[in-house]
């Protein structure tokens, strides 16, 4: 069994974590959530704007072991993913991952941690929009697409890319 691991912070888009979370499961992977945050409890949003469901993390990121995982997913939510883009553990993971030819699926706003490890460089990325001017400035080639695969990455624009998305990490690890 395969085994896919989440990393996030707080404020995080809700759909982006727990719809691709189940839809995970349902195809037979095993996930497990890793965050940044100073507790397990972390806070998920809908849309930015207003608070939703709370999860428990299994581990915090100092304690993520990336050659256990097959692949990782940065779900987005600006203010989670603007915490993650400057959170050096999770540069750590994030580029142990990479570097090792694993998945890396990025969804909405977390592609902006792509920049600030310097994976963006050189890739053709998809992001909400308004990442476009970010990515395209830390030279990527930015498209407007459901899913955009380039290499180990897979990238998405929003929660309405969810199914598309699931499926793209799902062939990438069959």
């Amino acid at each position: 069994m395969k085994t896919i691991a989440f990393l996030l912070h707080n404020n995080f888009e809700q759909a982006e974590y727990e719809e691709v979370n189940n839809k995970l499961k349902d195809k037979g992977y095993k996930t497990i959530l890793i965050t940044t945050n100073d507790n397990k409890e972390v806070q998920a949003m809908q849309q930015d704007v207003n608070k939703a469901d709370t999860f428990t993390a299994d581990i915090f990121a100092n304690e993520a072991n990336v050659a256990d995982y097959d692949a990782l997913v940065l779900p987005g939510g600006t203010v989670n993913a603007d915490t993650i883009r400057g959170n050096e553990e999770a540069h750590s993971i994030i580029n142990a991952i990479n570097d090792a030819g694993k998945t890396l699926a990025v969804i909405c706003h977390a592609p902006w941690a792509l920049i600030n490890t310097g994976i963006a460089k050189g890739k053709t990325l998809t992001a909400y929009h308004s990442l476009q001017t970010d990515l395209e400035n830390a030279g990527a080639k930015f498209v407007d697409k459901t899913v955009q695969i380039d290499g180990n990455l897979i990238t998405s624009r929003n929660p309405d890319d969810i199914d598309n998305f699931v499926d793209a990490i799902d062939n990438a690890l069959s």
